[in-house]
């Protein structure tokens, strides 16, 4: 018989937890491992809230969500226990937990640090490690981590505003290194302005190159071009703004969640132009053929990049003062925060 969640580790542990599909969030003990060789015990300080956790809360697009569940992937805290082989890390040390907490290690896959497109990758929460037990996120009050999944965390990266870019940042940041998206003058169209959306603005401008925010709100046209320094805004809605921007973009990064046409978005792209969807909708999306053909397009996807990568990524936002826009809550309140979140009530 398995063991109830609070006695199959010898660490006793808190958190917040969803039972069922209500996807209502609610005090709940369970239990980590304890701290091997290889570990790093964390002490989980902030945690990032992300579009993904309403889809396995609810588990009524994704449906593959094993409850009891305990989300979240973007993790800050500080280290209070290293193993024996541990020597990157010591105790007292602030380190970052992304989206992954696991792999093979051994694949070809791994060996070149992209671990997030392993076969057999473990995600922070909802997956199952290699003891067979279920993992559990961030919303709780610590972690043990695989030396190899946990991130030094820039001195001058705040732990609130950067917890997001172990998420947000790298989903972006892996995207625009791997299709060339980098070349300062050239343009670069931002579909969707959320978590996703506004880091990529903001490492966009970082590499030099034009960006435009496409969006179906008018109302996120003053955070883009205000705020967030963007070049130009078009409204997706709007037949007309949008024909101003035909062939004219070089790359667009898509991070919509919703479910939408790509026929639009793929006109604003010039001859050879590329369009990387991060989002991830409920249902397939519709590619249409002859613009890809016609105009040599290229239509490619990206997840989260490997641990290599991520470091990488940190250290980028760290130089150029790139943190996500928050607002800080306690975890008292995060079934309001989600109820807002599926409402986009949330800048």
């Amino acid at each position: 018989m398995a063991k109830a969640p609070e006695n199959e580790h010898p660490q006793k542990a808190f958190g917040w937890a969803a039972r069922d599909p209500s996807g209502i969030l609610s005090p709940f003990d369970f239990s980590r491992r304890q701290n091997g060789d290889d570990n790093v015990t964390v002490k989980i300080l902030y945690c990032g809230v992300c579009h993904s956790d309403l889809h396995c809360l609810k588990n009524i697009e994704w449906g593959f969500t094993n409850y009891p569940i305990i989300p979240r992937h973007e993790i800050v805290g500080l280290v209070t226990a290293v193993g024996t082989s541990v020597h990157r890390f010591n105790v007292g040390d602030r380190v970052g937990v992304g989206v992954i907490v696991g792999s093979c290690q051994t694949c070809d896959i791994c060996e070149q640090s992209l671990e997030s497109y392993c076969l057999k990758v473990m995600f922070t929460y909802n997956s199952t490690y290699h003891d067979g037990t279920k993992t559990y996120g961030g919303y709780s009050d610590m972690i043990v981590v695989h030396q190899r999944f946990v991130l030094e965390f820039p001195e001058n990266l705040p732990s609130d505003a950067g917890a997001p870019l172990l998420c947000a940042g790298i989903t972006v940041y892996s995207p625009m290194k791997y299709y060339g998206m980098t070349e300062p003058g050239k343009h670069l169209g931002v579909a969707g302005l959320g978590g996703l959306g506004h880091i990529a603005v903001k490492i966009g401008k970082v590499f030099g190159l034009k960006v435009t925010v496409i969006s179906t709100s008018p109302k996120k046209e003053d955070e883009a071009i205000k705020k967030l320094g963007a070049a130009a805004f078009v409204l997706r809605s709007d037949p007309t703004k949008m024909k101003a921007f035909v062939n004219t973009m070089d790359y667009i990064i898509d991070t919509i969640v919703a479910v939408h046409p790509l026929a639009p978005l793929l006109s604003l792209l010039e001859m050879d132009g590329k369009l990387v969807t991060v989002g991830l909708p409920e249902k397939p999306l519709e590619l249409p053929i002859f613009p890809l053909v016609l105009g040599r397009k290229l239509v490619g996807g990206s997840d989260i990049g490997g641990m290599k990568e991520t470091l990488e990524m940190l250290d980028f936002c760290a130089k150029h003062n790139i943190t996500a826009d928050i607002e800080l809550i306690r975890v008292e309140q995060i079934n309001t925060a989600m109820e807002r979140l599926a409402k986009s009530n949330v800048k």
